[in-house]
């Protein structure tokens, strides 16, 4: 009986932790801000076939990332509280079998964008994965400077959907990759300051893990929010959005600063989450509200 439910259980944990592999939180965030960069970049009526193809060779470089990336840090997830659960850690999979899979993914996902999209978004999508384990992944253990090196490949999506639509890395692509560069910085520093203890005890050098106090943590996440509202509204001034966007925006944005005032009161691991729920919020809210001004436009 008990062989009987290893094997049952070895069965369904193996889907499973093929698809956590991914990390279908972050993959959603990639779809979402794929496909408001090719909404917004789009020029005439929306290419439904175009954007299929753009998101699934996205999802697959996305998720093949992701793999490498747990393949790269095994040993330290296996230190983490936080990550101990996670495939290699704990046993499910196998390092070769998450190498393969990684790389297997990401090759098919920029065959995918070159064949079936362009070789501009391709080429943006490589450059996201590169970076995030050529450079992002390697400097987590030696600087805390890694988070704003971490920020470029995580706010290329909009960017890869804007080339798959618009055929080109125009202004409006970019204004889409500075909103979710300077977003990064409260929400992912809101989640190393609620787990600081855990990077520190792997090693990894976040800037909480080096700030005890929390000063330069919450200086960063105050300012980067600050710099994000004006950064939102940047749309309606280049004439990508109408006033209505404008107005909404500069409120989103003023929330998000307030609550990260709120939490740099008193520094605690409650208001960093409530800000880290806060940031996860913001983006696709501050996204929907931008297409939904260009479709009433």
């Amino acid at each position: 009986m008990d062989e009987l439910r290893a094997d049952a259980i070895t069965t369904w944990e193996k889907p499973w932790a093929y698809v956590a592999l991914t990390k279908p939180d972050v993959t959603f965030l990639v779809v979402i801000t794929t496909v408001a960069g090719f909404y917004l970049g789009s020029r005439g009526p929306m290419d439904w076939p175009l954007l299929l193809h753009t998101l699934l060779g996205t999802m697959l470089v996305a998720g093949g990332t992701a793999a490498l990336n747990q393949y790269i840090e095994r040993d330290m997830d296996a230190v983490m509280r936080r990550t101990a659960s996670r495939p290699l850690p704990s046993g499910v999979l196998q390092p070769r079998e998450v190498l393969i899979f990684g790389v297997g993914a990401i090759v098919v996902g920029t065959a995918w964008l070159a064949i079936a999209v362009s070789a501009l978004a391709c080429a943006v999508a490589l450059s996201a994965s590169l970076l995030y384990l050529g450079l992002y992944t390697p400097l987590k253990t030696r600087t805390t400077w890694a988070t704003a090196v971490g920020a470029v490949p995580g706010a290329l999506p909009p960017l890869i959907g804007w080339a798959a639509a618009h055929g080109s890395l125009s202004i409006g692509g970019w204004v889409l990759f500075a909103i979710l560069f300077f977003w990064q910085f409260p929400h992912f520093m809101a989640i190393a300051w609620m787990y600081r203890e855990d990077y520190g005890r792997a090693g990894i050098k976040m800037l909480p893990t080096v700030d005890p106090d929390g000063n330069a943590t919450f200086r960063q996440i105050v300012c980067a929010s600050a710099i994000l509202v004006w950064v939102s509204a940047l749309p309606s001034v280049l004439g990508m959005a109408g006033i209505h966007y404008f107005f909404g925006s500069l409120a989103l944005g003023m929330i998000l600063l307030q609550v990260g005032l709120w939490a740099n009161r008193t520094r605690t691991n409650l208001r960093a989450k409530w800000l880290m729920h806060a940031t996860v919020a913001h983006i696709p809210v501050l996204l929907a509200w931008m297409v939904f001004d260009k479709l009433s436009q």
